[in-house]
């Protein structure tokens, strides 16, 4: 696992060396490899969301559609392929081509362009919190002590083993949690996320993926490495003063992991108990995990009222409202409740599945990271926002 300390000597040892090579070593000493992913949206409140939606919208019906990926290595370059788009890295030119097959267009955005991204993002933000607050009449500023900050990370090797694509595989269950409990009302909330992963231990070839990636780490770590101190202000801690205690908490945890995920489950929602989140292979979804319509007409002016409750927790962490951080809504009322069963302690908002198959150390035609002929080339986003 790479080490999460920027100025760690060892990574920083490790990451020159790695430029070295990425300059001294010639491309044709580099396989190729390619495999095949598909991604599918399978559930949650989002998924509830786009049923109601999808009466009304082509694209809201689409979202639950898979999405078909093919990944690509050849040397220096990498591509991600689906039916719609073409992304293509270039480590010898510093480039991203995006390409749009719907539109017939294209973009290239340099590296440099995305550091100089980074360090314009950090800027801003440093600048806005240098800057004296006004006072909103919506949200009131924030009072009293700064809540209490949480942050929970466990990897579980269960031990299970199963085929999958072909593969023996292992199960292990990745869990992140992070609470907040305000000091004055006692009222907490929790956001959570999971991964269920079945993990293969090696795949012959895919040390190609791992290594294009570690190469492109190495030169875009200045960006990262000039934008984080702007971030990491005395300001950011003083407001979250708790935010970042489990991070060697979480450094020990990732260790854990070892191997190619081959097949995922991920889950994001929330408990109200400050609990982890149940995994796929521990609890399944309900069957509808959203509201019908009477339901979200019935609930829209609950939901509006119960926002600024929310609002005041999240701007005393310093954050924005995420506006389903659990755990913060009013009680129903006493006769609404009795007629309905226990409430579930915890809520997805969105489920979704990663599979991996085809994976193959085949020669791959070069033609693949060239834009089409006839495409029309037009300006990236960054280079749109600096004209």
């Amino acid at each position: 696992m790479r080490d999460i300390y920027p100025g760690g000597f060892t990574m920083q040892l490790r990451r020159c060396l790695l430029i070295a090579l990425a300059v001294a070593v010639p491309t044709a000493s580099f396989a190729d490899f390619r495999y095949d992913e598909t991604t599918k949206i399978t559930g949650g409140s989002l998924v509830s969301m786009t049923k109601l939606m999808g009466a009304f919208s082509k694209n809201a019906r689409q979202i639950t559609d898979p999405v078909n990926s093919t990944i690509l290595v050849k040397g220096n370059r990498k591509a991600h392929i689906t039916k719609d788009s073409t992304e293509i890295i270039d480590l010898d030119h510093e480039t991203i081509t995006n390409i749009d097959h719907v539109k017939k267009q294209y973009s290239v955005t340099t590296f440099q362009e995305m550091k100089a991204a980074m360090e314009e993002a950090a800027k801003k933000a440093q600048q806005q919190q240098a800057q004296p607050q006004a006072p909103q009449q919506a949200t009131p500023p924030p009072s009293g002590p700064p809540p209490e900050m949480h942050f929970k990370v466990s990897v579980n090797n269960t031990g299970l083993s199963k085929p999958v694509a072909g593969l023996s595989a292992k199960q292990t269950i990745l869990k992140m949690s992070l609470e907040a409990k305000d000091k004055q009302s006692g009222q907490s909330g929790n956001m959570a996320m999971n991964n269920d992963m079945w993990m293969v231990p090696e795949i012959p070839g895919y040390s190609e993926i791992h290594d294009f990636d570690e190469r492109m780490a190495a030169k875009m770590e200045r960006g990262y490495s000039d934008a984080m101190p702007a971030l990491m202000t005395p300001q950011t801690l003083q407001a979250q003063p708790g935010m970042f205690t489990g991070m060697s908490d979480m450094a020990k945890e990732m260790s854990k992991l070892h191997g190619v995920p081959v097949s995922q489950v991920m889950r994001m929602g929330s408990t109200t108990d400050g609990s982890f989140l149940p995994a796929d292979s521990e609890a399944a979804l309900p069957q509808s995990n959203g509201p019908n319509v009477g339901q979200a007409a019935s609930s829209a002016a609950t939901d509006a009222a119960t926002s600024t409750a929310e609002n005041k927790i999240t701007s005393k962490m310093g954050l924005p409202s995420f506006g389903g951080f659990g755990g913060f809504h009013k009680k129903k009322d006493q006769q609404q409740a009795a007629q309905q069963p226990p409430a579930q302690t915890w809520a997805v908002l969105m489920e979704t599945s990663i599979e991996m198959t085809n994976f193959s150390s085949a020669s791959i035609d070069p033609a693949l990271f060239n834009v089409p002929s006839g495409y029309t080339k037009v300006p990236s986003e960054y280079q749109k926002a600096h004209q």
